[in-house]
């Protein structure tokens, strides 16, 4: 019975940091999309766009959330859960390639916005919180799922860092080239961690996740 109530504990926190996350990344795409629009920035619109690709990511955790109850639904909707993060993975890694590639053969500096400057800073302070709360749920219930969706907010934070270094960069030295150089240089972890979640492979490397779901799910069963 206390594992049961510590599991519908660590649940419960999870949810709650879950929609914490949905919450900032509704905000965040909102003021960006429309700044962005307004000022005809293409790194605002961005900036927005990633934030949409990590609200499917929080969507899909906070179903495999809600169905942690019983073991049967568990077990289904850390699978789907697990590829669905995956594949948003594997959407932002295109998505930032792409926008990398074309500034680069476009010769765009990185546009500076003091709304997209305050985001970033804002990200910045937000984000490593929530990912280390999320990931402390993630190995409490041993969910691969959820460790990922813990990890992709970690990449929101270095996207910002990117969004940062870049007009740093570009203001004192002129690199307007660093900003996609860094953003490329990140993309096969994206893919990396895309392919592993569709695969539904163990993001640590070992599976004692994968051990752990199965006592779990037999424990509860019993």
């Amino acid at each position: 019975m206390k594992a049961d109530a510590a599991r519908e504990a660590l649940v419960r926190r999870g949810v709650r940091l879950n929609l914490l996350t949905l919450t900032w990344n509704s905000v965040e795409g909102v003021v960006a999309v429309a700044s962005g629009v307004t000022a005809g920035s293409v790194a605002l619109v961005g900036f927005g766009v990633d934030s949409g690709i990590e609200l499917a990511a929080g969507l899909a955790a906070l179903w495999r959330l809600r169905s942690d109850r019983r073991a049967a639904d568990r077990e289904r909707a850390e699978r789907i859960a697990h590829r669905l993060v995956g594949a948003s993975f594997l959407v932002l890694a295109g998505y930032v390639a792409c926008e990398a590639s074309v500034a680069l053969w476009n010769r765009e500096p990185p546009e500076e916005s003091r709304v997209g400057i305050v985001l970033a800073v804002l990200s910045l302070a937000v984000m490593p919180v929530l990912a280390r709360a999320k990931r402390r749920v993630a190995a409490g219930l041993a969910s691969r799922a959820l460790e990922a969706e813990a990890t992709q907010t970690s990449m929101c934070m270095w996207l910002s860092a990117i969004l940062l270094g870049g007009l740093g960069l570009h203001a004192a030295l002129g690199w307007w080239w660093a900003d996609p150089i860094a953003a490329l240089a990140m993309t096969p972890i994206l893919v990396r961690e895309g392919l592993e979640g569709w695969r539904g492979e163990d993001p640590c490397g070992c599976h004692g996740c994968e051990g752990e779901n199965r006592r779990g799910g037999t424990d509860d069963g019993g």
